[in-house]
C-alpha cells in the first residue's frame, strides 16, 4: 500500500481544483510539483495518454484527468466529510454537467484572451464574459452552486480565480463589474482554508504567463 500521491503543477487550475477536493476530504497525500517542461517519467508513466498533470496516484495505481479526479475522491473516501456531488440522480447530472461546462467553455475562451491579439482576443473577451454571465445564472442567489453546501462545482470552478487576475490585465476588462455575484461566490469560497491554502497568489499566476508569453514570442 503506498498511500496517496498527486502529481501537480502550482499555476494549473485543473491541478489545484484536486488539491481542494482532498483538502475537503480530509485526505492526507504526498504532493510532487512537476516541471512540466521535462516532465518526470512517474508523470509519463502515469498518464502515457495525455502526458499531463494532475494525476492522483493511489495505492500505486494512476487516476487522470481532473473532474474524473475529484469524483474518485468523493467515491473513494465516502466517510471522510461531506459529500461533494450530490445523492439525487438529477442534481448529480447538473452538476457535471456545469463542471464540464468550466472545463470547456470557461477555459477556452479563457485562453483565448491571452493567446491572442488583435480582434480574436475582443473575440475571446467577449466570449469569456458571455460564458460567466451563463455560470452565474446557474448560481443564482445561492451560496455555492449545489446551495448551501461547497460541492462538486464549486470545486471544479473555484481554481480559476487566481487566473481572474490575468484575464483582466490581458483583455482589459472587470470580472466584478461584468459578473458581480460571481466575485461575491469567490470570496465566500476564500474563506474555506480548502481554498484559500490552495489557490497561488494571482499576481504570481500573471507573472509565471507573462514569463511564458515572452519565450513563444522569441520562439515565434
Amino acid at each position: 500500500m503506498e498511500g496517496v500521491k498527486l502529481l501537480g503543477h502550482w499555476a494549473s487550475m485543473f491541478a489545484i481544483r484536486v488539491n481542494i477536493a482532498l483538502a475537503e476530504k480530509g485526505v492526507e497525500y504526498e504532493y510532487t510539483q512537476e516541471d512540466l517542461a521535462e516532465k518526470s517519467q512517474l508523470l509519463v508513466g502515469s498518464n502515457p495518454v495525455y502526458k499531463k498533470v494532475p494525476v492522483l496516484i493511489h495505492d500505486g495505481r494512476p487516476v487522470c484527468e481532473s473532474l474524473i479526479i475529484v469524483q474518485y475522491i468523493d467515491e473513494a473516501w465516502p466517510d471522510n466529510g461531506p459529500a461533494l456531488l450530490p445523492q439525487d440522480p438529477y442534481e448529480r447530472a447538473q452538476a457535471r454537467f456545469w463542471a464540464d461546462f468550466v472545463d470547456k467553455k470557461i477555459y477556452e475562451s479563457g485562453s483565448r484572451i491571452w493567446r491572442s491579439i488583435g480582434d480574436a482576443k475582443e473575440e475571446g473577451k467577449k466570449e469569456f464574459i458571455d460564458n460567466l454571465k451563463l455560470i452565474e445564472a446557474a448560481l443564482g442567489d445561492k451560496p455555492f452552486f449545489g446551495g448551501d453546501a461547497f460541492g462538486y462545482v464549486d470545486v471544479s470552478f473555484i481554481p480559476f480565480a487566481c487566473w481572474f487576475y490575468s484575464y483582466e490585465t490581458e483583455g482589459s476588462f472587470s470580472i466584478e463589474e461584468a459578473c458581480p455575484k460571481i466575485s461575491e461566490w469567490v470570496k465566500r469560497c476564500m474563506e474555506r482554508d480548502s481554498v484559500s491554502k490552495s489557490l497561488p497568489d494571482p499576481h504570481k499566476v500573471h507573472e509565471s504567463l507573462q514569463l511564458f508569453l515572452k519565450k513563444r514570442f522569441v520562439k515565434e
